[in-house]
């Protein structure tokens, strides 16, 4: 049955019943239309026809299609082949050739294409209407046999492996054998005779395996090569990828019918792939690659070394750049990258051919940047006018932030390079070797390995094992190859093109002969490091140094500073800590951990000495304790000056302060002077059976007050001297584990009593705030009454939601992944805050809080608060800010920003707001306000909704 689509066409509000639209000739059926229907693919092609653009003709069958396949058992909707017919002789007339004719014959490319960019994970069929007889056509109208015959064995080749499931290794030993018997070494040197003998080699491989003779009427060839494409929708790796990146396997895909223009006509003809900017550093030249008398698949399979682009691009020793052998189609094709830069306001990823010195566009589509790249890319648009900060700032992913902060090599301990291959995807790596991606999950997963995966190349087939690696190098392939593309996409580092190494993968050896003859051999297990950045290749491991901010980074989280309503403060537990995070952009501390601090040098011989001592012999080890706890939080207060810090009491119990080992426990007698007995006597009396639920937190603080008394005076202490520096600090006491309100107030009297009794007079033009860690569901519920004795709440997520669940996080790791895999619970509530659960408990808090106490300061110190999700929950509810590790403060900024700006109503990059509330994918292509269709992936609604771009809320019409 056929599918027919009911929603409106975006412009003319009338219903669409259409399967294909066209574009050629300055008309684009689909512009407007957008990449839900048409896949990102077809909207681009659409796009660049109606703005005049040197576009193939062609037409686009709609992702609505394909749904509507899935739904016919894997067959084609009645009456679609007469649509494509019909559309064939609408290319026919625009590119002057006719589809199956002997003398003049149209050829046209076939390839799939989703909403969303899905590298290498469908297929794609070309040179579909070669035949016996075309071909010959095809070599008299060229005047080039060779090119022909070369287009022909290419779509056998394709055709075979893609529609009739033929794996391509077995046609590949027969290019193999055809080109020893040649004596040559490369594909574009088989003659025509070979290319002849080749092809009949294809067709007899093609009728031993599948039992049918290469299909030769090209409808035929057409109708098979559409549903081919349509299946590769849920091919493995297609739906391993939307898996890993958390896209619907229900969009489905459009299949795109292009007319043919051929690179590999003669050295007159080529084709490419370039970025409008370089989508590793964002530096704003033409970078991209490209090969003389080629096709598509030729510059990403890594057969051929490609040439760069533009000089600028190049690398010592390289070969010439189009720039300086095609000038003038490098010309055109500058042209064009700043056109579409332009209209589409991103950096755009494109796909070219040059055809006896006409240019032609396949393919634009928003590029794919490291996280450097994107975060540069965002900076420069908005000092160009291209784009604003509020959409530089949506524009830049979390990830993305997080990347740059990621280690890089340690330059200093380089030494011994060697070989040098394409930096491809900056970053610095080291590892264990492997040759095969599987091998790559299963060392990762079971032995725990860091691993370094080696290949001559890398397909779609790798990318499992790509994902859990730390670098990849490839013997073969270019700067735009597929394992550039995806390192680069997620934030790996890789070289490719090394040449220098020869790689076997049955062997499981990679061999390298060094400037100097020596020959080196690393085997699986074998320790290599590379670098991303520079192309280097070392053996054994090289130190990293911790990634950093870079100048447009900064940039960008002033901006994000400047916007954000939720501030970011730290988890920090020393000075230097605190000194990065605030560089970072922190604005207070969240989180002192006390308890940290005795476990440096010999300093837990004191605590250790506090409980081994009879009552009367404590204040000895007490007064041991309180100077180094003092000079901790001077150090703190000295880098966070004028900022708030908070610092908690002892949470942990006192076991945790034991030995456990025996040998540790004779030592601990000796240095306390002490029977081995007693120390095992004090062990057994504290023991716990379940200590996370036990005698810690604030209950220490009620039964061993001089604990407590003891961080609260050198706290107070730590401030008057850093006060008399003439520094500001800003102290904040809390008390942790609270679940009943006479919990803290115990503790808070006992605290009002020292700050009188000892520090009246003393504490002037320094505020100290007194409040609780929220960790219990019961504190959550009481919070209004609990709210009475604090100026502040922090909630301590991570306890929430051990408590909410009933879960350990120390042992989740044995359920939590099953719970996923079988749908149970699709997130880590550890990672990222549970919503419905411990959340809904939040808001419960934070409404009571503030009812008792409209100004009551709240935050969040778990390791949530560097989570982006969480943080754009916590700011959902109002709290006055997140607390995260110093590394995770850039990335908690951007997050805070983003969630501010959302509701604002300014939307994600290709995201807009729907009537029913939701934020899907949006279709429009421009930045314009402009009535869009969309379904909605949570309500499954048809919306009709308008996309608010802040450039045109901002600037004009």
């Amino acid at each position: 049955r056929s599918h027919q689509p009911v929603q409106p066409h975006p412009f003319t509000n009338q219903p669409m019943s259409k399967h294909i639209y066209f574009f050629g000739n300055g008309v684009a059926e689909g512009h407007g239309l957008g990449k839900n229907s048409l896949g990102g693919k077809g909207a681009g092609l659409h796009e660049m026809t109606f703005e005049g653009l040197p576009v193939p003709a062609g037409f686009t069958i709609t992702t609505e299609t394909c749904l509507a396949f899935y739904t016919c058992g894997k067959k084609l909707p009645e009456g679609l082949m007469d649509d494509v017919k019909r559309n064939i002789e609408r290319m026919e007339t625009a590119m002057a050739k006719k589809f199956g004719d002997p003398q003049n014959p149209l050829l046209v490319s076939v390839r799939s294409g989703a909403r969303v960019s899905m590298p290498g994970m469908m297929d794609t069929v070309l040179n579909v209407g070669l035949n016996d007889t075309t071909v010959e056509g095809l070599a008299k109208l060229s005047g080039n046999p060779r090119f022909a015959f070369d287009s022909y064995r290419r779509l056998i080749q394709m055709f075979s492996n893609v529609v009739l499931g033929i794996k391509g290794e077995l046609l590949e030993k027969e290019l193999v054998a055809v080109k020893a018997e040649q004596g040559v070494a490369l594909d574009t040197e088989i003659d025509e005779a070979h290319l002849r003998k080749l092809i009949q080699r294809y067709k007899n491989k093609v009728m031993e395996i599948v039992k049918i003779p290469f299909p030769q009427e090209p409808y035929k060839q057409l109708e098979m090569a559409i549903g081919a494409v349509f299946e590769s929708w849920n091919n493995d790796r297609a739906i391993a990828y939307r898996d890993k990146e958390g896209y619907s396997h229900d969009w489905g895909t459009a299949v795109n019918i292009v007319a043919m223009v051929f690179g590999n006509m003669g050295s007159d003809s080529a084709t490419g792939v370039a970025f409008t900017r370089d989508p590793a550093t964002g530096e704003p030249y033409f970078y991209g690659e490209y090969l003389i008398n080629a096709q598509g698949e030729d510059v990403v399979a890594g057969i051929r070394t490609p040439q760069p682009l533009s000089v600028k691009g190049k690398l010592k020793d390289s070969l010439p750049s189009m720039e300086e052998t095609m000038p003038e189609c490098h010309k055109k094709l500058d042209d064009i990258r700043h056109r579409l830069e332009k209209h589409y306001r991103h950096t755009q990823d494109i796909e070219f051919t040059i055809e006896r010195n006409k240019v032609y566009m396949l393919q634009t589509r928003n590029g794919k940047l490291g996280p450097a790249a994107a975060i540069k890319i965002a900076v420069d648009m908005v000092h160009e006018g291209i784009i604003s900060k509020e959409e530089a700032l949506m524009r830049v992913t979390c990830a993305d932030m997080e990347r740059i902060l990621h280690p890089q090599l340690d330059q200093r301990a380089k030494k011994g390079c060697l070989a040098k291959g394409l930096p491809a995807s900056p970053g610095g790596a080291t590892g264990r070797v492997v040759f095969t991606a599987k091998c790559a999950e299963e060392r990762v997963t079971k032995d725990k390995w860091k691993v370094i995966l080696v290949r001559q190349d890398t397909c779609p087939d790798d990318v499992r094992g790509m994902y859990v690696s730390e670098g990849i190098l490839t013997s073969r392939g270019g700067m735009t190859s597929h394992a550039a593309v995806v390192t680069r996409q997620k934030g790996k580092a890789c070289v490719a093109g090394c040449g220098a190494f020869e790689i076997d993968a049955e062997t499981k050896t990679a061999t390298v002969t060094t400037k100097d003859g020596k020959v080196i051999v690393f085997k699986e297990g074998d320790e290599m490091t590379i670098d991303g950045s520079t192309g280097e290749v070392f053996q054994g491991r090289i130190p990293t140094i911790e990634g950093g901010v870079f100048k447009e980074a900064e940039e960008l989280l002033s901006w994000a500073q400047d916007a954000m309503e939720m501030k970011v403060w730290t988890n920090a537990d020393t000075g230097k800590d605190a000194a990065r995070a605030r560089a970072f952009g922190a604005r207070g501390i969240g989180l002192t951990r006390t308890e940290h601090m005795f476990f440096v040098g010999d300093r837990i011989h004191s605590m250790r000495e506090f409980i081994l001592a009879d009552s009367d012999k404590k204040k000895a080890a007490i007064d041991k304790m309180r100077p180094f706890q003092q000079h901790d939080f001077e150090e703190i207060f000295r880098a966070m000056d004028g900022l708030p810090v908070t610092i908690r009491l002892l949470d942990p119990p006192l076991h945790e302060f034991l030995p456990t080992e025996d040998k540790d426990i004779t030592l601990m007698a000796q240095m306390l002077k002490v029977t081995e007995k007693e120390v095992n006597s004090k062990i057994t009396s504290l023991h716990e059976a379940n200590p996370m639920l036990g005698h810690r937190g604030c209950r220490l603080g009620i039964t061993e007050q001089e604990l407590s008394d003891m961080q609260v005076r050198a706290i107070l202490d730590a401030a008057v001297q850093v006060k008399s520096e003439g520094k500001q600090p800003v102290v904040e006491i809390m008390v942790p584990l609270v679940g009943m309100v006479n919990e803290l107030k115990v503790n808070r009297l006992r605290m009002e009593e020292i700050l009188k009794e000892e520090y009246s007079g003393k504490l002037e033009g320094i505020p100290v705030l007194i409040g609780t860690m929220i960790e219990l569901p019961r504190a959550c519920i009481r919070g209004g009454e609990i709210a009475e004795f604090a100026e502040f709440f922090s909630f301590g997520t991570n306890d929430l939601t051990q408590t909410t669940f009933g879960f350990s996080r120390d042992d989740t790791g044995s359920f939590v992944p099953r719970y996923q895999e079988r749908g149970v619970m699709n997130y880590d509530p550890f990672q990222t805050v549970d919503t419905e659960g411990v959340g809904e408990l939040m808001r419960i808090c934070v409404e009571r809080g503030r009812k008792t106490k409209p100004k009551l300061q709240i935050g969040i110190c778990g390791e949530h608060g560097g989570d982006p999700k969480s943080v754009k929950f916590c700011h959902s509810l109002g709290l006055n800010y997140v607390s995260c590790s110093p590394m995770r403060v850039p990335v908690a900024i951007l997050a805070s920003a983003q969630a501010t700006l959302e509701k604002r109503g300014v939307a994600h990059q290709g995201e807009g707001v729907d009537v029913c509330g939701c934020v899907c994918v949006c279709v429009c292509v421009r930045a314009c306000v402009r009535a869009c269709v969309c379904v909605c992936d949570r309500c499954e609604e048809q919306n009709t909704r308008v996309h608010k771009s802040p450039l045109f809320m901002s600037k004009k019409k």
